[in-house]
């Protein structure tokens, strides 16, 4: 007989992940026309405002609702301090909103991430992006959609060929940000057609399980950003790795992924490292 959280996955766990995005994300359109209270976390460019907080909140006290025995990884509670450790036991993973920076600016590209993993294992995520109204989801073994189309990554095994997306991360001292542009720089000198940043390391990773991107890679994100993106990146027929080349480590704050191993490989042999604390360090700032 299966699990008791795994015969709950089938009956109504994604479908309340779901319901709690859809609910959050009106709120997020809402306050995307009022005025924000604006404070910062690690850095001046590490936003966090009120809505992070009461969309945080919301999706936590509903699914706890429903599920009082699982545990919770959220941004703004790791940000307070609360331990962000992924045991055996069944846990959600958060970002209330990603892509705070846009969400301030009224950019549209704002996005609620939500993961669930059972025995250190991803299963499920589901990505909303807010502004358009479309739901990314992906169950280990089902398959990766948005609203109710299949995704299907891109194939593409040529740099040269290739449109990879990345994100700045939340350290700007000299040291970071050469070592940002050089990587940047040498993905452009192997002739990729692009590089981009959208501002929402959730959304960009959307867009590669949806074929529209090639690549992405990243130094500073965090296991929230990762969790529910990387089980549809999978499902969409994608490689999530360590940026060394190694298994992806969802508490090590960096990451590559790419349509095919070919090109995951050579976009890993091609970055410097830039060095983030982990997630589950807590003498660590991340920053």
């Amino acid at each position: 007989q299966a699990p008791m959280w795994k015969r709950a996955l089938d009956k109504r766990l994604s479908k309340v992940a779901s319901r709690s995005g859809a609910l959050v994300c009106l709120i997020i359109r809402k306050a995307l026309t009022e005025e924000k209270r604006i404070s910062t976390k690690t850095s001046t460019a590490d936003l966090v405002t009120e809505t992070d907080h009461l969309v945080e909140d919301l999706i936590i006290s509903e699914l706890r609702k429903k599920f009082p025995s699982h545990r919770f990884i959220a941004e703004e509670a790791a940000a307070s301090g609360a331990k962000c450790e992924l045991t055996h036991s069944p846990t959600w993973i958060i970002d209330p909103i990603d892509g705070t920076c846009n969400f301030v600016h009224r950019f549209p590209a704002v996005a609620v991430s939500i993961g669930f993993a059972v025995h250190q294992e991803l299963e499920f995520g589901v990505i909303y992006h807010c502004m358009e109204e479309r739901l990314y989801s992906g169950r280990r073994g089902r398959g990766a959609f948005c609203n109710s189309q299949r995704l299907q990554v891109s194939r593409e095994t040529d740099l040269s060929k290739a449109l990879v997306l990345t994100e700045i991360g939340p350290k700007r001292d000299p040291a970071t940000l050469r070592l940002f542009l050089g990587n940047m720089e040498r993905l452009l000198h192997a002739s990729a057609h692009g590089v981009r940043m959208i501002g929402s390391s959730t959304l960009a990773l959307c867009h590669l399980a949806s074929g529209a991107a090639d690549a992405y890679y990243q130094f500073g994100l965090h296991c929230w950003d990762l969790a529910a993106a990387t089980v549809i990146i999978r499902e969409a027929g994608g490689i999530v790795m360590d940026t060394s080349g190694a298994p992806l480590d969802l508490m090590a704050c960096r990451v590559v992924a790419a349509g095919t191993r070919e090109m995951a490989m050579f976009i890993a042999q091609a970055l410097q490292t830039i060095n983030y604390g982990r997630d589950d360090d807590q003498r660590s700032s991340n920053s």
